[in-house]
Order: structure tokens, then sequence, then C-alpha cells
């Protein structure tokens, strides 16, 4: 049987780390952890799942410490997770499977699904593939000082395991932004970093600064997955500056470089509604119903923009234009598909209300 051992890195994780640790101690060979600078209980933890726990001083630099962790691994293969992250009962059950079909086939590295982000009822709202089992006598590598990742090569196998990252109570500051800024003062970064660079401006609220950043990334020859998802950042950066002209001119941007996503549709559509072009905005959202799931390529799409966001809307849009039975049937959509979700609660109310029920 070929051995597989858990790779982290954690810091101050206490709140997280026993429920990463237990949900995937059944499936793995070994537990190594690198601990960037632990003040709570975390290492005592770790050392609970008989982890073994290295100290490794933070460098600004997350590649950095998950190579030092990588280091200290002996299994054939290893698996990484973050302490927020979580394995189902039933996904623990697809790796073990996935063990053996590693012993069969020996690919290079795995990739499987990372779901991130949630609804109140536990649906994904966000899924998409990541590098997850490497073969460690590939000497795969992270690279990145932020976002770090291990870029895909050799034999590559596609997996349904997946991983749920659920998020712990530590704040997410300013963090990455200060070590991309001491980053790039430092020497060039590449389109990639330039892209999460510009997204980390913009989620601070600094607009002029993410736009330059952005447009310099679009001027590169960067992944066209990350050029569309740069388009719609800086999209919303123009937006919230109110100049929606150019806005939308950075959204059409997008489909330069590839077919048109369903979130960068229904960001147009957000425009023209609230221009009240209603005519315009449900040619957007009804364009956002028929947009391809991109999810496999790494997309950052939403599978909500194809569904939950264009239906909601367009029940409001068509119930404006007056055209009732279309505003009906998008309401029927939605409350089939998101029967709990409050604002389909709501409009059924009101439709009931209105005889329209």
């Amino acid at each position: 049987m070929i051995t597989l051992s858990l790779c982290m890195i954690v810091k101050n994780e206490e709140d997280v780390l026993a429920r990463c640790l237990e949900s995937v101690k059944d499936c793995v060979d070994e537990i190594v952890i690198a601990d960037t600078g632990s003040q709570d209980n975390t290492k005592e933890i770790a050392r609970r799942y008989h982890a073994s726990v290295y100290d490794f001083p933070w460098q600004d630099d997350f590649a950095a410490a998950r190579n030092f962790a990588l280091s200290k691994t002996n299994g054939d293969y290893f698996l990484w997770l973050d302490a927020d992250d979580y394995i189902s009962p039933e996904n623990a059950e697809k790796l073990l499977a996935l063990k053996d079909a590693l012993q069969t086939n020996a690919p290079d590295m795995v990739m499987c699904p990372y779901q991130t982000a949630f609804d109140e009822d536990g649906t994904p709202l966000c899924s998409f593939f990541r590098e997850r089992i490497m073969k460690r006598s590939a000497q795969f590598l992270w690279t990145g000082r932020v976002h770090e990742c291990i870029a895909p090569r050799g034999n590559i196998m596609r997996s349904d395991f997946c991983v749920f990252h659920l998020s712990g109570k530590k704040p997410r500051g300013a963090r990455n932004l200060h070590i991309y800024q001491k980053w790039s003062a430092e020497e060039r970064l590449s389109e990639r970093d330039l892209f999460y660079y510009g997204r980390e401006l913009y989620c601070n609220r600094l607009y002029d600064e993410a736009k330059t950043i952005l447009k310099k990334m679009l001027q590169g020859d960067g992944w066209y997955v990350n050029k569309i998802e740069a388009c719609k950042i800086l999209g919303f950066c123009y937006a919230e500056q109110g100049d929606t002209d150019k806005a939308k001119q950075a959204f059409l941007r997008s489909f330069a470089y590839g077919p048109p996503r369903a979130g960068i549709c229904c960001e147009l559509g957000k425009i023209f509604r609230a221009e009240q072009k209603l005519r315009e905005a449900v040619f957007w959202y009804e364009t956002a119903r028929t947009c391809g799931d991109y999810g496999a390529e790494g997309d950052f799409d939403l599978p909500e923009s194809r569904t939950y966001v264009p239906l909601i809307e367009l029940t409001c849009c068509y119930y404006e234009l007056g055209e009732r039975d279309k505003a009906i049937f998008c309401h029927k959509e939605t409350e089939r598909l998101f029967p709990s979700r409050p604002a389909v609660r709501f409009n059924r109310r009101f439709f009931e209300q209105a005889g329209l029920l």
C-alpha cells in the first residue's frame, strides 16, 4: 500500500484544528505540521493526533512555510490542508478509495474539488478544482509568497474527493496586502501574482491602486481564467467609484479571453437594472442562465450566478415590465431550486397577496 502524508502549516488555530485533524486522521499515515508562531494551544492539539510538529519562523512567505513542512514528510504521496478545512465522512471514504487508486494508477498529481463558500442550508456556493495530492518523488514545490500553489505537471488525475473550506474566526485583515506590497518592492511579480495583488487591493478598497495593478496584469501573458476574473474585479473597482460606463467596458472586456461568465453577465444586468434599462437587464440575466460551468478549469464563477441570482432578478424585472406570466415562471423556478431563501419566500407572499399565485 502507498503511504499518504498530511502536510499543513498553522498559526493560532486552536478553534478549528481538531475539527480538521479528526476528519482526516483515519485516512493518512502521517501528519506533519509546521507551526509559524502559535501562542495558543495549537501545537498541543496537533500532538494529540500524533502529529510531528516543527517550528518555522514566519517569513511573510506561505510557499516557504509549506515547502518546509513538505521537506519533513516521508509518505509516497502528500496531501495538503488548511486548519479550517474539513473532510466529511463521505469524502473520507472517497479519500481511502483514492489511496487504492494511487497504488494502481501512480499519478503525479491529483486535482480535486475545493468548496469554499456555503449558503445557510450548507449548499456549496463556490467550488473549483485545486492540486490536492502529489507524489513526493516528483519533487513538487510550492511557489508564491501569498496565494501559493503548485503548478500542475506530469500525469494528472482528477477525483471527486472534495475538501470543504469552512473558515475560522480569525479576521482576514490586511496581512496578504502587506506581503504583496513588500514583495512588489523587491522584485517583479508574475502575472498570477499581479492578479492576486490587484484583488487584495480591491478587497482593501484601494480602488485606484487595484486598477493600476490589474491593467498591468492584463497586458501580460497570464492565465486566461485569471484575466477574466481580473476584468470582473476591474469592473467592481469602477462601479464602486460610480463610473458605470467604464465598469461595463471592463466587464465586456472579459469576453475577449473566453466564453461569457455568468457572474459577469449578472453584473452587467445589475448595472442596467439600476439605470432602469430593464430590457437590457433582462438580456444579461437571461444570458447568465445559459452560461457554461467552467469550475473544472479553475474558474471563479459562483454556481448560483447561473441560477439563483438571474432568476430572482428576472422575477423582479419581468414584473416591473408588466410581463406577469414570465415573472411567475421565474419565481417558481427559483422556489423549486431555493425554497428556503428569504427573498424567495418574500416573493411568494407578495404574489399570493396580489392574487397571482
